[in-house]
Parts: C-alpha cells; structure tokens; sequence
C-alpha cells in the first residue's frame, strides 16, 4: 500500500481527504481534534507561565530538551543561571530557591508539553500515511502544520531571549519583546487554526446542505462572517500587544480610563506607529475599542440571522459565538479590574481562543457546497453532518458559558477573600466559612445546570437522530448525483 493517496477520492459524489472508508476517517478526525485540542491546551499554559512570570526562568534552550535539576546541587546551578538575568537583579532579587522551583517548573513544563505535542503528532501523522489513509492534499497540509509546530519552538526561545537582555533604562523592569510575544502568541493560533479547521474538513467534508434556500441564506451569512472573524482576529493580536507591554495593570477602571475616557499621552512616541504597539495607554484603548467593536459585530451577525432562511443549527452556532463574546467582554472587564489576576487573565486567554473556534466553526459551516452535493439537494433529507453540526453547536454553547462562569465566579471570590474590608470587622474565619458556604452552593447551582443542559442536548441529540435515521430506513442518506 502505497504511502500517500496522490489524489483525492471520491465517496457518494463528494471529494474526501481521508481514503479508507469510514473507519479511517473517524480515526484521522480523532487525531486531529486531539492534536487541536492540546495546542489549545499550550495556549493556556503559557499564560498561566507568562501570568506567573515563570517565562524566564531557564536561561538557555536546547531543541532535544533536557532533564530538570535532579539534585540540591543541579538546582543551586540552575539557581546561579537565573541570578545572572535581569529579572532576578530588578524584580526578584531575595528569591528563594523554593520560589525559583516553582517558576521553574512552570517554563519547563510549558515546553516538555510543546514537545509531547510533536511527538504525538508526528508518530500518528506516520501511521496514517504508511497506511494509505492520508490524502496528497491533506498530507501536504498537515507537513506544513507540523514544520509551523517545529518554528513554534525557535520563537519561543527567541521571544525570552529578549527578556533575558538588560532593559534600556534602570528604571524598566525586564520583559520579552510584545512583538516577540505577539508573533509566538499569534504563530500558535495559527496552528490551531490549521488543526481545527482541517479536523473539520475531514469529519464534515460537505456542510449542511438540505435545501436550496438554505445554501443561498448560509452565502449570505458567509459574506458578513468572513469581515467579523478578521476583526476577532485583530483583536486577539491587540490581546497580545496589551500582555507584552503588561498593559492590563494600568487605567484598572472601567468605562473610563482612569478619570478620562482618553488618555492625554496615547501619542507621545515618536515616530507614531510605535504608540499602537508600545504605548500602554494606546495599546489597552486600542484593546477596549476592538473588543467592543468585536462584541457589536457578533451582535450583528446574530441579528441578521432572524432574517436569513437558514439551518436551524448554524442558527444556534452564531448564538453561541454571541454569548461566548459577551462572556468574554465581561471576562476581559473582570480581569481589568482585579488587576490581572493569574486566574482570571488565564480565562480571559482560553475565552479568546474559544471565541476563535467558534467562528472556525461557523465560517466552516456556511462554505459554498460541492456541485456533486448541490445536484442532490431535491433528494436530500436530514443528514447525520446536520445533527453532528447541531451537537457541536449546543455543547460550544454550554461548554464555555457554564465552565467559565464558574472559573470566574472562584477567581472573584478568592479576590473578594483577600482584600474584603470585612476582614477589619469579623473574624478571618467565620468569614472564610460564609464564603465556602456561598462558594458551594453556587458551585452546586452551576454542576446543576450543567448537568441539565448536558441531559437535555444528549435526550435532543437522540430525537434529532432517530428522527433523521427513520429509524434505520435510508432517509438520510446522500443521493449519488
């Protein structure tokens, strides 16, 4: 069996990108979700790194890897390295080896799980191909994903070297490039971009189409899709400008910034340009104006689709992208005003990689169908795609709401727990009580809706199947054109 599919095959009239039957195409699809999902994972762990300010703790880099310190001597080594960088001479200077542990382990933990990435990656991507299930197309894609995957390291490495540098001024404490961080940051949505996109493609390799009038109302929602995924596009790269220049501890009010609603000193580097990526005033009401911008858009778009005629489950997919944008304004407001907490400002990163997927998801749906799938559509009746699409629709609604609410909803009450001026008037522990008190019963009302929203998709899910399978009969099925 030869390597590598040179061409796409073709399966009830439609063009696949996985050959094999069905069976190989479940198994491709798994891979490349799994694969996504763990970069999504990175994504978020090096947040956590960066919040931690855990991301220039190793001071060299080698591509293999390396074992961590093993002994009292190899970490009092590490130790003497990391006393050497600017960081620990401004910022931590006094730091004790337990504290250096910790960051420590943060940052090689961050890159020991960027190369399991590569590992579990690559060994499947082997598999599929000595088998003869992967495509020339897909197979030139996903090399290109992994060498992007590969480079995700090299900017990594580049990205803390500039942190490693002695700053400017004395009076600057050390910090990585924001144009390195914006690359490193933007360079990883890329690639979970590819995944995703593309483990949809082999899933889904037609969106729903059951009616001509449906296909014209998704074309026009594509058209007002595609300017909206740029703008959230742009605005998850101003996110990055706003963490490189540590901008979300300054102007921790909201509406205004501060007393005014725009700072006097937004222009004062020379030459201009350098303000939208530099300034930290610039830099955050740039941020503000494009998430707000963002939100209305989405808004928008939801709102076009009450009259559009369109499939009930992209229907549900743009509300979703609409209250995971809502959701994720008031995460962003939230983190602002409780000064970048570790937790909150995590969230806030995984909110904005969620709001990503599901435009992924949205854009993916409404593409122009196949001729070979249009010529069938007079004869076309539910499809599994159309229940499958409609599952991830109602699980990407309550999957980010309810599990972020209550990530948020913690974050705030530890806030709370520490600077609440109750403290100065009850006792420290009557007043810890009340709060795991409160803390459990929201917790509980949260696992509740959860787990009636999960019981109400799956009982949903079953109608929808049973309902377009004809309990078995061929309803449902595409008709060869």
């Amino acid at each position: 069996m030869s390597t590598m599919a040179s061409v796409g095959t073709e399966k009830q009239g439609l063009k696949m990108l996985v050959t094999a039957g069905p069976g190989a195409q479940k198994m491709v699809g798994i891979w490349l979700f799994g694969s996504a999902a763990w970069v999504f994972s990175m994504v978020v762990l090096g947040g956590v790194t960066r919040l931690t300010r855990s991301g220039l703790s190793m001071t060299d880099w080698k591509f293999a890897g390396n074992l961590p310190p093993l002994s009292d001597e190899e970490w009092q080594q590490e130790f003497e390295k990391y006393k050497q960088s600017p960081e620990y001479k401004r910022v931590n200077k006094g730091m004790s080896i337990e504290e250096f542990k910790f960051i420590y382990w943060m940052e090689y933990a961050h890159r020991m799980w960027g190369r399991a990435l590569g590992v579990m990656f690559a060994l499947p991507f082997s598999y599929f191909l000595r088998k003869g299930y992967i495509t020339m197309r897909l197979g030139l894609r996903l090399s290109a994903l992994f060498a992007l995957g590969a480079g995700q390291g090299l900017i990594g490495w580049w990205m803390v070297k500039s942190g490693l540098e002695e700053p400017a001024s004395e009076y600057v404490e050390p910090r990585v490039s924001p144009y390195r961080l914006a690359a490193h940051l933007t360079s990883a949505f890329v690639i979970y971009s590819g995944l995703f996109w593309t483990a949809l493609s082999v899933v889904m390799p037609e969106p729903p189409a059951e009616s001509l009038a449906w296909v014209q109302g998704a074309a026009k929602l594509k058209r007002l899709a595609i300017p909206v995924s740029l703008i959230v596009g742009i605005t998850a790269l101003s996110g990055a400008f706003v963490a490189g220049n540590d901008a979300g501890r300054a102007y921790n009010t909201f509406p205004k910034m501060g007393d005014v609603w725009v700072p006097d000193n937004i222009f004062e580097l020379k030459p201009t340009i350098r303000n939208f990526f530099e300034n930290t005033s610039m830099v955050q009401l740039d941020h503000r104006i494009l998430a707000t911008t963002t939100l209305i858009s989405i808004c928008g778009l939801w709102w076009s689709t009450k009259k559009l005629d369109i499939h009930p489950a992209i229907r549900t997919l743009v509300g979703a992208t609409f209250g995971m944008a809502a959701l994720q304004v008031t995460l962003g407001v939230s983190t602002l005003l409780s000064y970048v907490p570790v937790s909150l400002g995590t969230a806030h990163q995984a909110g904005a990689l969620t709001l990503l997927t599901l435009m992924l998801l949205l854009n993916h749906t409404v593409r122009r169908p196949s001729m070979s799938l249009l010529k069938t559509l007079p004869q076309v009746t539910k499809t599994a795609w159309s229940v499958m699409l409609a599952a991830l629709a109602g699980m990407a609604l309550a999957a980010p709401l309810l599990g972020m609410m209550g990530f948020s909803f913690l974050a705030t009450l530890t806030l709370l727990f520490i600077t609440s001026p109750l403290l100065l008037i009850f006792s420290p522990l009557l007043l810890f009580a009340g709060l795991v008190l409160m803390g459990a019963l929201v917790g509980f009302a949260i696992a509740a809706t959860m787990a009636f929203a999960g019981v109400s998709t799956l009982a949903w899910m079953y109608r929808e199947i049973r309902g377009s399978l004809g309990f078995g009969s061929r309803r449902g099925q595409l008709v060869p054109g």
